[in-house]
């Protein structure tokens, strides 16, 4: 696989909406951002030239539109964004990320134990 590109916290917004339904024209992915932010259709443009220039996106053309999907998936995406964020805020340590996430959330009894459970299974493979 190849490498998974860096995407800005509006290029999420496209891409977000593209993850859930695809393909899409511009137009339909402006009418989709519109509810969240008061971005024009040009804007959306922009942010779908840079989103498939960087290999995020892929396009067919339909007539004279372009039809937009994720040639990446939320997951890999995601990882990636997390490994940066660790890397930047914590030192690349995902134990004190997990300790301070653990301390400031305010975690239902099924959330502590769902993580329980996972570092229970995490101990097993060890």
């Amino acid at each position: 696989m190849g490498r998974v590109p860096r995407i800005s916290d509006s290029e999420w917004e496209v891409m977000s909406v593209l993850w859930e339904r695809h393909p899409l024209d511009a137009l339909a992915v402006a009418r989709a951002v519109a509810s969240r932010h008061d971005w024009s259709a040009r804007t959306v443009k922009t942010l779908l030239s840079r989103l498939a220039a960087k290999g995020a996106l892929g396009f067919d053309r339909d007539g004279r539109r372009y039809l937009y999907s994720p040639r990446v998936t939320l997951e890999r995406c995601g990882r990636e964004a997390s490994r940066t964020f660790l890397d930047r805020v914590f030192g690349g340590a995902v134990r004190p990320a997990l300790l301070y996430f653990v301390r400031e959330s305010d975690l239902t009894p099924e959330e502590v134990a769902e993580m329980e459970r996972l570092l229970d299974g995490k101990e097993d493979d060890a």
